[in-house]
């Protein structure tokens, strides 16, 4: 299910605010590494998706379920200005 969700987001099927909005009800896409999820975004490798998360407070061990409102919103500000 986690592949399936990585493997939409990377064919930009599924957007991180798609993500999260299904990560409120599924536990498994909730369990699901935030850092590992920005990966799957088209053109964001390990590097860029560390400096995100360091850019937005975002500790690297954070999932999905203990994302708060304002580093959601941090995490879709900056990849709004990136043009994802």
């Amino acid at each position: 299910h986690r592949a399936h969700i990585k493997a939409q987001l990377k064919s930009s099927q599924m957007s991180l605010r798609d993500v999260i909005a299904v990560s409120e009800f599924d536990d498994a896409v909730a369990g699901m590494r935030v850092v590992s999820v920005l990966e799957a975004l088209p053109g964001i490798g390990h590097v860029k998706a560390a400096a995100l998360m360091e850019t937005c407070g975002v500790a690297t061990s954070r999932r999905l379920r203990g994302l708060g409102p304002h580093q959601a919103e941090a995490l879709f500000r900056a990849l709004d200005r990136r043009g994802q």
